[in-house]
């Protein structure tokens, strides 16, 4: 049976799923979402106090929890009429590559991508529906992807041999499955226990609070945090009374920062403005220490805060997470090493933490879940050294033909950063700009690349925060748009960029 043929296909209905949808819906896209509802992460790796690290309409007061933000999204898709496209419980299981190869020359010379929408198949997808042994095969001209970096694939410590979770008496989970339990599940799982976090990432915050919260009174376990890597915590986005975008949001504030394609004049420039770059850095932090009590548990990072800020690190601290500390709810534990004994947890400081439960908020093998599905020799393109896959403008990688990955470029606000790059999406298949060369979008992306990696030492991710409008302005350039979207030039140098303003 030959495969049911369409122009464009979308894997996912999460926030870049939706967004894509929502751009390409005049192409009457198929989007294949494997679970019964949209909302990706936001649905399926969510505890009960989950909230938006960025702000309600980008710089509001408030953040949405998740529960507002399912919402927001289902208003969203309602909105735009793009649940027609969804096919619920639809789960790509393999990719094949049926373009030409010839055409798709990986090892030799360096031309011009090749053209979107030829009205010849170049993807087919296999999809299994209803957790059932069918498959059903679909063929597109072009391909979307947006499975994202979370969700699905949980990053699992390794351990030395018999020192593995297989040797310990009470549970281990990963947070991917904590998200899956109801309420009266983690209560029964967490209350009267002694529980160990594995982590200090924003997962691991909310899980530990949560844990402690379960465990009021004289009766109650404290949860322990196990810590390897200190990141800045911030409790809200204003700093000694300023509101925190005029460090890192605004054209002025970003004026600062190192930014790929400058010139050798504003390369000497930045580095002759440093000192305020580090000034503003300090004075965060001079904040952050003065609010938090980082160094009273020990929690105080080494590294700048502008480090954490460069590579999308820096998470939102809950208001009562170290009120719960105070009361010894919250312990923490600083440890290079550590493998599970028969009672809990051993460190290589020799010291042992007794535990019932040990929760990994360890992360996610996004790499590994694009490996999954894709097909050689495009498979081997996602061993990239630097850690990050190279996209070009984060949404098209210059050696996979019509293919394009939403989702995995990261900022300050991923609603706003999916949206604009489906915008610009959109416009690419419907040829209203042309790509350069492969090696111009190489080379574009090296760049990119060399100024995270100069900017902070957690550079294994994509994050563009520090040069996010730089990096909307060549978008809107390479679209034919205006790439000074306000009003007047005050506003251009002293407010803030966020959505509204790429309408």
């Amino acid at each position: 049976m030959a495969p049911v043929f369409s122009k464009i296909g979308i894997i996912g209905g999460g926030v870049s799923g939706l967004a894509a949808a929502k751009q390409l819906a005049h192409h009457n896209p198929l989007v294949f979402e494997a679970s019964d509802y949209i909302g990706g992460v936001w649905r399926h790796c969510s505890y009960s106090s989950t909230k938006l690290q960025s702000l309600r309409c980008d710089y509001d007061t408030s953040f949405p929890s998740y529960t507002e933000i399912l919402e927001y999204l289902t208003s969203y898709a309602n909105h735009f009429d793009v649940l027609k496209f969804v096919r619920f419980n639809s789960k790509v299981v393999e990719i094949r590559f049926v373009g030409d190869m010839e055409a798709t020359d990986l090892t030799g010379k360096l031309g011009d991508y090749p053209t979107i929408l030829s009205g010849h198949p170049v993807w087919e997808v296999a999809v299994q529906t209803n957790h059932s042994d069918t498959i059903e095969w679909y063929a597109f001209e072009f391909l979307v992807v947006c499975i994202g970096k979370y969700e699905d694939v949980p990053k699992i410590p390794e351990f030395p041999r018999s020192k593995g979770p297989e040797i310990f008496q009470g549970k281990v989970l990963h947070t991917i499955d904590y998200c899956k339990l109801q309420k009266e599940e983690t209560s029964q799982l967490l209350k009267g226990k002694k529980v160990a976090v594995i982590g200090f990432k924003k997962s691991a915050i909310d899980l530990a609070l949560e844990c402690a919260e379960e465990n009021q009174g004289p009766e109650g376990q404290p949860c322990t945090m196990v810590v390897r890597t200190l990141h800045w915590t911030v409790p809200h986005y204003w700093i000694w009374g300023l509101p925190f975008y005029m460090f890192y949001s605004t054209r002025s504030s970003q004026f600062l920062h190192e930014k790929p394609n400058q010139s050798f004049l504003r390369t000497l420039l930045c580095l002759l403005l440093s000192p305020m770059r580090r000034g503003a850095s300090k004075f965060i932090e001079s904040y952050l220490l003065w609010k938090l009590p980082l160094q009273k548990y020990g929690l105080k990072p080494d590294h700048p805060f502008e480090e954490d800020y460069a590579s999308c690190q820096m998470a939102i601290m809950p208001e009562n997470f170290f009120s719960e500390a105070d009361k010894g709810k919250i312990l923490f534990k600083r440890a290079s090493n550590w493998w599970f004994s028969k009672e809990g947890i051993e460190f290589d400081d020799d010291t042992k933490l007794e535990a019932d439960v040990v929760v990994l908020a360890t992360g996610y093998d996004g790499k590994k879940k694009l490996k999954a599905i894709l097909p050689e020799p495009f498979r081997t393109l996602l061993e990239y050294p630097s850690g990050i896959m190279p996209l070009y403008r984060g949404t098209i990688h210059p050696l996979v033909p019509n293919m394009a990955f939403v989702g995995y470029l990261e900022s300050v606000s991923n609603l706003h950063t999916s949206e604009l790059r489906s915008i610009w999406l959109a416009r690419l298949v419907d040829e209203k700009f042309k790509l350069p060369s492969v090696e111009k979008m190489i080379e574009q992306t090296t760049k990119e690349m060399a100024v995270t990696k100069k900017t902070t030492r957690f550079y294994k991710r994509h994050c563009i925060s520090t040069f996010s409008i730089n990096h909307s302005d060549e978008i809107c350039e390479e679209m034919g748009w205006n790439s000074w979207r306000k009003k007047n030039w005050i506003s251009e140098a002293f407010s803030p960029y966020g959505s509204q303003d790429y309408l």
